[in-house]
């Protein structure tokens, strides 16, 4: 039998480094455990952090044997780690903000607890981040069931930056919102494949918004103010991951990264009361272009 978790603590998590990934996750103990494996096997970002916030219906995911030996071998490589409980639940964009004030770090990693990182995926992330000094960059996830299904038709949606990526106002409508059109199933597999990359190489694109792996520089993220509008919103919403993009871009600019290292787990969603759209209500709150 598996021995009791460390949960650890705020005050000793909560210090300055590089990295923190942050993850909230909600009956997913299956899941969970390959999300965690994926973290443990990167090279290349030392002593990262991780903050898992749970809001299960019973006991906490973390506590499935898999999932904390996963925590214990991130520890055991010289990983910090959070396990949290964010009870009761308030909705996504509320979860995520209380994700975001666990950490100190200099960039924080949004990481659904469904993403699976191949090894290198961290490490390529943070060298774009560095280098292209926008306010985030993502890895869009592939659907390795659709793998065998090319739709050549959203292909099109694909622009590569040339240059450090721009402020952009993006809005419901244009062709820039449309961008998104690349990430479903595994269309941006498929792109990758076309590029014919040579194994340390990488490539920045245009994007609206990124689902489910998304590296901030945790300061613009805040200065965007963060997820702090989860207080305008109902309880039963999804899109905050969208907002605060949004919010970023139009700020500091953001990229998607290619090759992306991850890879969706495919599991039903655990949300399944999604009234609200919250980007909706925080682009209505914004003020109009002039």
């Amino acid at each position: 039998m598996t021995r009791p978790l460390d949960p650890g603590t705020p005050g000793r998590f909560r210090h300055h480094r590089r990295l923190d990934v942050l993850i909230p996750t909600r009956n997913r103990p299956a899941e969970l455990a390959v999300t965690l494996s994926g973290l443990a096997a990167q090279e290349g970002v030392p002593g990262f952090g991780v903050v898992v916030s749970d809001q299960s219906d019973g006991d906490p995911a973390y506590a499935h044997p898999a999932a904390a030996t996963m925590v214990r071998a991130l520890r055991h490589r010289g990983h910090p780690v959070l396990l949290t409980r964010r009870l009761p639940r308030r909705g996504l964009a509320e979860h995520r903000s209380y994700l975001l004030a666990q950490s100190a770090a200099d960039a924080v990693l949004c990481l659904d607890d469904d993403v699976w990182l191949e090894p290198g995926a961290l490490s390529r992330l943070v060298t774009a981040l560095d280098e292209l000094g926008c306010g985030f960059v993502g890895n869009a996830v592939h659907g390795l069931s659709y793998a065998d299904d090319v739709r050549p038709e959203t292909h099109q949606h694909y622009e590569e930056w040339t240059g450090p990526p721009v402020p952009e106002r993006i809005q419901p409508g244009t062709p820039e919102w449309h961008r998104a059109s690349i990430h479903p199933a595994a269309n941006l597999l498929h792109v990758t494949e076309k590029l014919d990359l040579a194994a340390d190489e990488w490539r920045a694109y245009k994007i609206s918004w990124i689902g489910g792996c998304v590296l901030y520089d945790r300061a613009k993220l805040v200065e965007a103010g963060g997820f702090d509008f989860w207080e305008r919103l109902p309880e039963r919403h999804q899109g905050e991951d969208v907002a605060a993009q949004l919010a970023v871009l139009e700020r500091h600019g953001g990229a998607g990264v290619l090759p992306s290292g991850a890879y969706h787990l495919e599991s039903p969603t655990t949300v399944t009361e999604r009234d609200v759209e919250a980007w909706e209500v925080v682009l209505s709150e914004s003020p109009a272009e002039v």
